[in-house]
């Protein structure tokens, strides 16, 4: 009986600086044999070294040639990603409370000056004004009773958009500023995979 392997790449992988990466590691596999399938997920394809920097692609015909390698008689099919990117994690230093103040203390002041800019350049506060006047009659120069529940609606409003109260999430819906990441994230990793497989190319013609 022929023997048939379906592999499809993951999209990326975290690793630990001089881990091995096996098959298993970096492909989803279906096969007609459980224990071929235990074996080839135990294949080695590559091991971290010091001069990978952060990130590492590996390409499927990487893990094709691998795989034919270990038992040539074993037809692989490929689905979905043609590279996995091989994310390296190295120990993350800890960030003094000093540090953390000032970073927040930066974000804080430069919000805060963004949105009384915004205020300032749209006239929020004569706008205020001139509602309270034609409601109530009466010209003041603090019109608290349109300034309080506007600055709680648009605190409340920074939390309904940013869909998170602190770590906790308001609903499985993504916030604006997720999918932004993501889209980022999604170009970034294209990046990663063109210009590594450029290095990859000009090391060839090197040799």
């Amino acid at each position: 009986m022929k023997k048939i392997v379906f592999i499809k790449l993951r999209h990326r992988i975290q690793v630990k600086p001089n881990d091995v990466v096996f098959v298993g590691d970096v492909v989803q596999m279906i096969a007609n044999d459980d224990y071929l399938l235990e074996q080839l997920q135990k294949i080695p394809l590559y091991r971290i070294q010091s001069s990978d920097k952060n990130i590492v692609i590996i390409d499927a015909m990487k893990v094709v040639e691998a795989i034919m390698r270990f038992n040539p008689a074993i037809e692989v099919q490929t689905i979905g990603s043609a590279q996995t990117i091989v994310e390296i994690i190295y120990r993350k230093r800890n960030v003094s409370f000093a540090y953390f103040l000032l970073v927040w203390l930066l974000l804080f002041i430069g919000s805060a000056i963004a949105i009384m800019n915004f205020h300032e350049d749209v006239s929020m506060k004569e706008t205020h004004q001139h509602l309270y006047a034609m409601i109530t009659g009466e010209k003041v120069e603090k019109p608290l009773l349109f300034q309080i529940p506007y600055s709680l609606g648009l605190g409340l409003g920074m939390i309904l958009f940013f869909n998170h109260v602190f770590r906790k999430r308001l609903n499985e819906e993504p916030s604006p500023l997720e999918v932004e990441m993501f889209n980022y994230q999604q170009s970034l990793d294209q990046y990663v995979i063109l210009h590594e497989n450029k290095e990859s190319m000009k090391r060839i013609d090197d040799d």
